[in-house]
């Protein structure tokens, strides 16, 4: 299974909000839409970051709530993993994994077309499992 399958599967919707956004305006977001990250994207949807929320605790952490008007520029990633269509669930496991990475932006011609959490790729590897478990149990019965 790769990336594609799995976007095609939930859908390629992104919650995504520009660079000059502030703090506050991220947690805002991520609290109203029940998400863990969210994408910085200009104004021709290719990615300059990606903020998360702990992110956002890690700078209150830091710098105390007067963070929460500060840029997000300030807070967010901007050496951004990301990933494209045909990379397979395993290689996506792999690089979420080794970079601690729960969001990876998926991209198409280096622009934005869908993000995908660690939650989408640990039920992209249930259903793989299972399918191959259900093929094994028609085999021995068939």
């Amino acid at each position: 299974m790769n990336v594609k399958a799995i976007l095609n599967e939930k859908g390629s919707d992104v919650v995504t909000i520009g660079p000059k956004a502030t703090v506050a305006d991220v947690a805002k977001v991520l609290h109203e839409r029940r998400i863990g990250a969210v994408v910085v994207v200009d104004d021709s949807r290719r990615i300059v970051g990606i903020i998360a929320e702990r992110d956002i605790v890690g700078a209150i952490a830091d710098h105390g709530a007067s963070c929460l008007s500060r840029s997000i520029a300030d807070v967010m990633w901007s050496n951004v993993y990301r990933c494209t269509e045909d990379m397979t669930v395993d290689s996506l496991m792999q690089l979420m994994s080794a970079r601690r990475a729960r969001h990876i932006p998926v991209e198409r011609d280096g622009r934005l077309v869908g993000i995908i959490s660690i939650g989408d790729v640990v039920k992209a590897h249930i259903r793989a499992i299972e399918s191959e478990a259900e093929h094994i149990k028609a085999y021995i019965a068939g």
